[in-house]
């Protein structure tokens, strides 16, 4: 059944979205926590636990009601999707919003891929395009481009891993390996897996009336020495998606395209005043809201499928389902 305006905002409470996690849930392994993921290692698996939090311009906001479930399901969907183009690190996946993977070492660089030149981020191609340069990540771009534009071909344009609570630099391959961040072969190798993997990603969402207009890619290496796609991928957090059928006609008049992912997100805030420096304000109930029914037309696009979200309050779902045992509780480290 469809998820209604009354079944969403009954789930905009704290008890009902999941933000931090307590400390008992460190049972599972040791803790990494990003802006919206939380990793727990015991050395040879890792287990990522996707929050509800919405993060833009590195910064988190708030919760998104069902963003987490919605998130590891498309995860789910794209990497079984591109598993024959790129191995990726998912063995299970024991709870809506929890996925077990191999642990793997990051490549400490975000493969990002433009297909338009578009963005609303001082990172962004678009917003350096507005200032005048036209080289980007090394990439020469041509004058007499507009806003929105689609890019003669797609390009790899990485970035750097910034450290919680910093931003990523958009650089380009050649100071990527002369500043020691990845040898070249290693570069090029991760560059064509990239392009690969939006190209399979554009076509699939082509099929659904969707435009992948960019995305990023995270690779790790495994225990055995295998390169491993991880992290996440072609969701609406590390994806722009627009409207096929609407495309031109906003291009024609000048308009921003109609978009499905976050980005309207990232455009309240800027009208806001807020790009990242000081505190974000506020999100209102009624964004949260409509943030989440965009995620959800994204999930039903994509998959060709129902959204049908747990109601189950999370925490306790989570440590039933990942058998999380309850801090002091000996007995059962016994095995």
């Amino acid at each position: 059944m469809p998820v209604t305006e009354s079944r969403l905002r009954d789930a905009l409470t704290a008890e009902h979205t999941l933000d931090v996690l307590p400390p008992d849930f460190d049972s599972l392994g040791v803790r990494y926590s990003g802006k919206v993921r939380e990793n727990f290692s015991d050395g040879d698996r890792r287990t990522i636990i996707v929050s509800d939090r919405i993060s833009a311009f590195d910064v988190v906001l708030g919760t998104i009601p069902f963003k987490g479930q919605i998130l590891n399901g498309l995860a789910r969907y794209w990497f079984e999707a591109t598993e024959d183009v790129a191995k990726n690190h998912m063995v299970a996946v024991p709870d809506p919003q929890a996925m077990q993977v191999h642990e793997c070492t990051p490549v400490p660089v975000e493969f990002v891929v433009r297909a338009y030149l578009t963005g609303v981020s001082s990172t962004s191609i678009g917003r350096a395009y507005e200032r005048g340069e036209r080289v980007f990540c090394g990439h020469p771009l041509a004058d007499g481009m507009v806003k929105h534009q689609r890019l003669p071909t797609p390009l790899v344009t990485p970035s750097t891993k910034a450290p919680k609570g910093e931003h990523d630099l958009s650089v380009s391959r050649s100071w990527l390996i002369d500043n020691g961040h990845i040898d070249a072969e290693r570069f090029d190798t991760l560059a064509a897996l990239a392009l690969a993997l939006f190209a399979r990603g554009q076509a699939l969402a082509a099929e659904r009336g969707l435009l992948l207009v960019d995305t990023k890619y995270e690779f790790g290496v495994d225990r055995d020495g295998e390169l491993r796609l991880i992290d996440e991928i072609h969701t609406p957090d590390s994806s722009r998606y627009w409207y096929a059928d609407t495309y031109e006609a906003a291009m024609e008049r000048g308009e921003d395209p109609r978009s499905l992912d976050k980005e309207f997100v990232r455009r309240w805030l800027v009208a806001e005043g807020f790009t990242g420096d000081g505190a974000p304000p506020v999100l209102p109930d009624s964004l949260r809201i409509e943030a989440a029914r965009r995620y959800i037309e994204t999930y039903e696009r994509l998959t060709g499928t129902t959204f049908e979200p747990s109601t189950e309050p999370p925490l306790p779902r989570l440590r039933a389902n990942l058998g999380v045992r309850p801090a002091g509780d000996e007995a059962g480290q016994g095995g």
